[in-house]
C-alpha cells in the first residue's frame, strides 16, 4: 500500500454535525466525511484490493467505496485529521494476513483428567440404579 498515494486519493466532504450543540450546529459544517474508491484506486496492488475488499465488505458500497465519517470535535480540521487517521488504521488493519494456526497435541494430562471424570460420571450413574440381588 502507497500511503502517499492513498492521502491523495481521499476526499472530503464537510457536512452539518448533529446532535445537541445549539447554533454552532446548525450554521457550522463540522462533520467531516472521508471516502475512497477502493476498487479504482492505485494505492493498492490487485492482491492488496482483494484483502481489502473482503475484509471490509460491509463498509464498502457496491460503487466500491469506503467512507468514514468524523464528528467529535467542534473543529473540521481536528475531524479531518481523525477521519483520516481512522481510514488509515482501517485500511491496515485489513492488510494485515493472520497466521496460519499450528495444530498442537492435547498434553497427555489433560487427556487422563478427562478419561478420569467420565469414569466417575458413569460410576455415579451405575450408583442410581437398582440394586441386582
Amino acid at each position: 500500500m502507497d500511503k502517499e498515494l492513498l492521502l491523495n486519493e481521499i476526499q472530503y466532504k464537510a457536512v452539518r454535525s448533529s446532535g445537541a450543540g445549539g447554533q454552532n450546529v446548525n450554521k457550522v459544517a463540522s462533520k467531516v466525511i472521508a471516502s475512497i474508491n477502493v476498487f479504482e484506486s492505485k494505492a493498492f496492488t490487485d492482491e492488496e484490493k482483494a484483502h481489502v475488499l473482503q475484509k471490509l465488505k460491509t463498509k464498502i458500497s457496491q460503487e466500491g467505496i469506503l467512507a468514514l465519517n468524523a464528528e467529535t470535535d467542534r473543529s473540521q480540521l481536528k475531524n479531518k485529521e481523525i477521519v483520516t487517521q481512522k481510514l488509515i488504521e482501517l485500511i491496515q488493519k485489513a492488510l494485515i494476513i493472520p497466521k496460519k494456526r499450528k495444530p498442537t497435541n492435547i498434553p497427555t494430562a489433560i487427556n487422563e483428567k478427562r478419561i478420569k471424570e467420565k469414569k466417575a460420571n458413569a460410576e455415579t450413574k451405575q450408583n442410581r440404579k437398582k440394586p441386582n440381588f
